[in-house]
């Protein structure tokens, strides 16, 4: 059988991804670049913070969605916090 020779990307390769992230998102299943860019980043944020880690903040949320659009997490931080909290009404944001 026949391959398409094309090696997933790494999910590192994304914007905003580092190390410590990319390990996050694996324990959610999210091996790849191309398994990443199929999820509605507000649902990984989400399945982020009630399985892995509860910690985690709107910088971290503007990192995850900024990593989908190619945007730099700092320059969208508000704006995702505030469709975070349209999407979980009931949710409070910590300190970052």
């Amino acid at each position: 059988m026949k391959t398409s020779g094309k090696t997933p990307g790494k999910l590192t390769d994304l914007p905003n991804i580092g190390k410590t992230t990319a390990a996050k998102l694996e324990k959610i299943g999210i091996l790849t670049k191309e398994d990443f860019l199929k999820r509605d980043p507000y649902d990984v944020f989400h399945k982020l913070r009630t399985k892995v880690d509860p910690t985690l903040c709107r910088c971290a949320l503007a990192g995850i969605v900024g990593a989908n659009t190619g945007e730099p997490w700092h320059v969208i931080t508000k704006n995702t916090a505030e469709e975070y909290k349209k999407r979980h009404p009931r949710h409070t944001w910590g300190p970052c």
